[in-house]
């Protein structure tokens, strides 16, 4: 029996102590904030991040600090570790001491010479989040750094994840950025995710899809500014999702140049905030000096998030007290060098006073000539010239012994459509000019398209009024022609149509706009098919072959057909009508949408 004791004794002496404390005691992991679980911690980067509510302090101060989940996808805690060390030295012992918000989720820890230096949790139960009020020593270091270790499950954790450094008033400036691939700041961090709440209560928000959140919905361009308590400043938050960067810029009108730029640039896995100033449509030019503080950044999930202040007033910027047109734009970077913006820059309606009341502003990425474009090459092509060339290929004969203005209506009806076509492509060709102040490199091939179109659209009513009489031999040519050169108009004119809706300044829904285009076009070509068929079929009516019953029936035949016609293809013009205004509108309403 003594012996088989005393191999017991041997075996627990021989094994390495593996312990975990679900209780919250790990004082003794307070110097290296390694937890004794026996695993190697996660290197990837955390789902967790650290907030203060103060970017400086001094000698006693009281600083709220939150440890809180930072990804957009459902996550949780069940232990940490938190402490504030020199930020110059973090391998010395904790600084200053906690204070508890929550005795029931957090407990006081002795980690060095000092009680309370360190906090933990109390229970294994899941959080997002915990808060805790640390106080700083009465001699304290020039800048304190946040660090924490937090497990999610027994074999899952992250240890020592740098959170903000606070620098002491009047002592320097606060360390640079630490390399924390999901979280680093200069001043504070940023909060869990930037929320919407308070738009146009307590700050003022831009936000493109319209409403959006940006703390459940990952696509979502958000712009937010407050006004601090003292009127000095106005700290700026800006997100969206982007592989390289986002921006904001304050301009005095809708045109890119002369603009005040915020640039929050990923550089290689972590963000570079910085002004910059744009003088026309060039690549901005970086401030000489850094104007900006209190900076904190996130990358999560595809995601830029940014966080920064400026003074009201400064000598080398735009100032605050004035109202500007606010920008978004977003793009690609390499090296920390931005590339053009992938989109048309989102753009508010109205000029904004920063430092005005908050107001839940609406923007527009498409601008208001580009919007004008669109509707009126619409209209003009697929309503006007449809409705025209549909009147001349099937309703010639109607109104036989009927004239307006001295002409067959059909021929009125048909110029007066076309020559409204021709004035509106005209408008709508040059407003793409005006907005650009010139010829767009980045139109494609839409641009060249529609010069073909424009030209032939001129071309045509110039030889309609050089046509021939109807009684000369050279009329069949002119037919030919009229008629071939306004069938390639119509089709280079859809073919234009299609590749503009995809036009970074007039982007509609996809796959809804081809969708819809398609069904316009198959449409027009149901219509004239049926009306097609219904000519041929009355034209073999009463055909005999004997001529004299023939020449009988035909008075008959072609009253038959004078009755016929109107019934029928009255009914087809006005559905035909009907239709084409429907999809007319259905792009209309999107292109006020945008």
């Amino acid at each position: 029996m003594s012996c088989l004791f005393l191999l017991l004794t041997l075996l627990m002496r021989s094994v390495a102590p593996v312990t975990g404390f679900s209780n919250g005691k790990v004082s003794v992991a307070c110097e290296d904030m390694v937890p004794q679980h026996g695993y190697q911690p996660r290197p990837d980067p955390p789902p967790y991040n650290i907030t203060v509510d103060k970017s400086t302090f001094s000698p006693g101060d009281n600083i709220t600090v939150s440890l809180q989940v930072a990804s957009i996808k459902p996550t949780f805690f069940k232990g940490f570790l938190m402490e504030a060390r020199d930020a110059g030295t973090l391998d010395s012992s904790a600084v200053g001491f906690f204070m508890l918000t929550d005795p029931h989720e957090s407990r006081l820890l002795q980690c060095g010479h000092t009680q309370g230096s360190g906090v933990s949790h109390r229970s294994s139960t899941k959080k997002t989040c915990i808060k805790a009020v640390w106080k700083s020593p009465q001699e304290p270091p020039l800048s304190v750094q946040f660090l924490a270790t937090v497990v999610h499950e027994y074999k899952v954790y992250w240890v020592r994840i740098p959170g903000p450094v606070v620098s002491l008033r009047g002592g320097g400036t606060a360390a640079p950025f630490t390399d924390s691939p999901s979280l680093t700041t200069s001043s504070s961090a940023p909060p869990t995710l930037f929320t919407s709440v308070g738009c146009g209560h307590s700050k003022t928000c831009l936000r493109d899809p319209v409403g959006c959140h940006p703390d459940s919905d990952p696509h979502c361009f958000f712009l937010s500014f407050t006004t601090d308590e003292a009127g000095q400043s106005v700290m700026f938050e800006l997100s969206g999702p982007a592989e390289g960067y986002v921006s904001a810029a304050l301009s005095l009108d809708k045109w890119m140049g002369n603009d005040d730029v915020y640039l929050c640039v990923n550089d290689g896995g972590r963000v570079t905030i910085s002004a910059a100033h744009v003088s026309g449509r060039t690549h901005p030019e970086l401030a000489t000096q850094d104007n900006l503080w209190g900076q904190s950044w996130r990358l999560a999930d595809g995601v830029i998030q940014c966080r920064f202040h400026r003074n009201i007033i400064l000598s080398n910027r735009f100032t605050l007290n004035q109202s500007y047109y606010l920008f978004m734009a977003n793009g690609s970077s390499h090296h920390s060098l931005i590339h053009r913006h992938d989109y048309q820059p989102l753009i508010s309606t109205n000029q904004q006073l920063i430092t005005g009341p908050p107001v839940d502003l609406t923007g527009s990425r498409s601008p208001l000539l580009i919007k004008f474009h669109g509707v009126l090459m619409l209209t003009a092509w697929m309503w006007t010239v449809s409705t025209a060339v549909i009147i001349a290929r099937h309703y010639k004969y109607f109104w036989l012994h009927t004239t307006l203005l001295g002409k067959r209506p059909w021929f009125q009806f048909h110029r007066t459509m076309m020559v409204l076509a021709v004035v509106l492509t005209c408008v709508a060709f040059s407003l793409p000019f005006i907005y650009r102040r010139g010829w767009s490199k980045r139109a494609g091939v839409h641009a060249y398209i529609g010069c073909t179109v424009m030209a032939l659209s001129v071309i045509q009513p110039i030889m309609a009024t050089l046509r021939p009489v109807p009684d000369s031999p050279r009329r069949i040519i002119f037919s030919w022609l009229h008629l071939g050169a306004g069938s390639v108009t119509h089709i280079l004119a859809m073919v234009c149509v299609f590749l503009g809706v995809a036009q970074q300044a007039l982007l509609l829904p996809s796959p809804w706009s081809p969708a819809v285009l398609t069904g316009w076009v198959l449409w027009i070509m149901f219509t004239d098919l049926l009306l097609l068929i219904h000519t041929y079929t009355l034209r073999n009516t009463g055909n005999d072959d004997n001529d004299d019953k023939e020449h009988m029936l035909c008075p008959h035949t072609e009253r038959g057909q004078q009755r016929e016609i109107p019934q029928l293809k009255n009914v087809v013009f006005i559905v035909f009508m009907i239709g084409n205004t429907g999809f007319l509108s259905a792009f209309i309403k999107a292109i006020a949408s945008l």
